[in-house]
C-alpha cells in the first residue's frame, strides 16, 4: 500500500518580457503493505529477468561470481513472481527455465533452487551482442502486465556493426520492462550501458570487483521487489502557444525525459517515470509561455501524476509578472542547485571524452572547472571521483593537473556518478 505526494518548489515571479518559466516537482511514494489509509495495492503480478554475459571475456573469477550474484538475485524473488534467467554472448538463450514451451518460472523454493541448479554450470564463450540479449528478454516478457524488471550484467560492449540491432531492440523493449545495467571490470562502455539503462528506466553502475556482484544483484532484487506500483507517468498540461522546453528527472539522478513523452493531446504529454516503491524523486520542468504584462497572472502548467491510468495528486506551476526586481530576480534555490549539478555531470563528462581523444589541456580544463563546481555545490561524492583524476597546482588560482597513471576503474567511475545528484533540501 503506497500513497502519493506531488509538490511544486519555483519562484512563480518574472519580470515584463520574460517567458521562461522553472520548477522542480517533486513526488514521493509513502508507506507500505498494510498501512491504513493508503492507496489499495494494484496487487498487479510481477516478472523478473536475469540476464547474464557469458561471452569469452567473462572466464575465469568472473563467470563463477557472476553465477553466485545470479544466485543471490534469484534467492530474492518472493514466491508467486514469474522468473527467468538469460544467457548472453554473440547469441541469447533461455537458460533457466529450459523445458520446452515454459518460459517463465513461478518462483517457489523448489524453482529457485533448480535456477540456482542451473546458473552453477555457466560457461563463458562466444562474443557479445547485448541487442539480441534484449530482443529475447522482450519476447519472454511481452505478454505480461504489472512490474517487469531485469537485471542485466555485462563485462564488454557491442561492435560498431551491432548498433542497429541494438537500437531496434531498444525500441521493442521500451515500456515493457525497466532494466538495471551493471557493468564488471573496465572493458565495457558507460554510454552504452546508459543508453540501454535511460530508454528503459533503469539504472547504470560499475562493479569493479567480481567479488561484489552478488550483494549488488541482491540489493537490486530487493529494490524491485519493494516496488508495488507499476506504471506512473507525470502528466503536464501547458497553455495554448507554449513550449515545453524540457522534463528532467534530476535526483536522485539526471535523465532527460522530453523526448520521451507521449501525447494526450494537443496540450498535455505524458512522461514515464517506471514503476514505484517508498522513494522520492525531483523532476526540473522548464516551459516557455506568451510574455505577460506587469501584474498578469498564468497557470503555466498543470502536472498530474497518473498511476496506473488513475489520477493521483497535482501540482501548479504558476506564472505572475512583476517589476519588483526583489521578487523577479530570486532564483528558486532547488532550481539553481539542480541546474548547477547538470553543468557539473556536463563537465565531467566533457573532461572525460577530450581526455579519451587525448586532448589533455582540454581535459584537464574541463575536470579542473568540475572539480570547482563540485567544492562549490559541497558534492562530496564528485570531488572523491574527481580526486582521483586531479590534483590541484595551485589554491590560489585554481589551478590543477592530471594525475599520472590514473586507474582505469577511477574514471569508469567518475562517468557512471557524473549524472547522480545529491537531495536539495526544502
Amino acid at each position: 500500500m503506497i500513497t502519493f505526494e506531488l509538490t511544486c518548489a519555483q519562484n512563480e515571479y518574472l519580470s515584463p518580457g520574460a517567458t521562461l518559466v522553472d520548477a522542480i516537482v517533486t513526488v514521493t511514494a509513502e508507506g507500505g503493505a498494510g498501512d491504513q489509509g493508503a492507496m489499495p495495492s494494484p496487487g498487479a503480478p510481477r516478472t523478473e529477468l536475469i540476464i547474464v554475459d557469458v561471452s569469452g571475456s567473462m572466464g575465469g573469477k568472473k563467470i563463477k561470481q557472476a553465477a553466485n550474484a545470479a544466485a543471490a538475485a534469484v534467492d530474492c524473488i518472493d514466491d508467486g513472481a514469474l522468473f527467468a534467467l538469460i544467457a548472453g554472448n554473440h547469441m541469447a538463450w533461455r537458460l533457466y527455465p529450459s523445458a520446452p514451451g515454459l518460459s517463465l518460472a513461478v518462483s517457489s523454493a523448489e524453482t529457485r533452487a533448480e535456477a540456482r541448479a542451473a546458473v552453477s554450470g555457466l560457461r563463458a564463450g562466444g562474443g557479445t551482442n547485448i541487442g539480441a540479449w534484449l530482443a529475447l528478454a522482450t519476447g519472454l516478457i511481452a505478454e505480461q502486465e504489472g512490474i517487469n524488471h531485469a537485471i542485466l550484467l555485462t563485462d564488454g560492449q557491442n561492435g560498431p556493426d551491432q548498433a542497429e540491432e541494438l537500437t531496434q531492440a531498444l525500441d521493442d523493449a521500451t515500456g515493457r520492462f525497466q532494466c538495471d545495467c551493471r557493468g564488471v571490470g573496465t572493458d565495457w562502455a558507460v554510454a552504452e550501458l546508459r543508453e540501454i539503462a535511460v530508454a528503459l528506466l533503469g539504472t547504470v553502475d560499475i562493479v569493479a570487483d567480481p567479488n561484489d556482484l552478488a550483494e549488488d544483484f541482491a540489493a537490486m532484487m530487493h529494490q524491485s521487489m519493494g516496488r508495488e506500483v507499476g506504471h506512473v507517468d507525470l502528466r503536464l498540461s501547458t497553455p495554448k502557444d507554449s513550449t515545453v522546453t524540457f522534463v528532467k528527472q534530476v535526483y536522485p539522478e539526471i535523465v532527460d525525459l522530453s523526448d520521451r513523452g507521449t501525447t494526450v493531446n494537443e496540450r498535455a504529454t505524458d512522461y514515464p517515470t517506471g514503476a514505484w516503491g517508498c522513494e522520492a524523486r525531483d523532476y526540473h520542468v522548464s516551459i516557455q509561455v506568451q510574455a505577460g504584462g506587469v501584474g498578469d497572472e498564468m497557470l503555466a502548467g498543470r502536472v498530474t501524476l497518473m498511476i496506473d491510468g488513475e489520477e493521483g495528486g497535482q501540482a501548479l506551476i504558476r506564472a505572475i509578472w512583476t517589476e519588483d526586481l526583489a521578487q523577479s530576480t530570486r532564483i528558486n534555490r532547488g532550481v539553481a542547485k539542480y541546474t548547477d549539478q547538470a553543468e557539473l555531470a556536463d563537465l565531467v563528462q566533457d573532461g572525460l571524452d577530450a581526455l579519451n581523444a587525448g586532448d589533455v589541456d582540454e581535459a584537464t580544463a574541463k575536470l579542473g572547472l568540475a572539480l570547482r563546481q563540485a567544492e562549490e555545490l559541497g558534492n562530496d561524492d564528485r570531488l572523491a571521483d574527481l580526486a582521483k583524476l586531479v590534483e590541484v597546482e595551485d589554491e590560489a588560482t585554481g589551478k590543477v593537473r592530471l594525475k599520472r597513471n590514473i586507474d582505469p576503474v577511477a574514471l569508469m567511475e567518475a562517468e557512471v556518478g557524473s549524472t547522480k545528484t545529491e537531495r536539495v533540501k526544502r
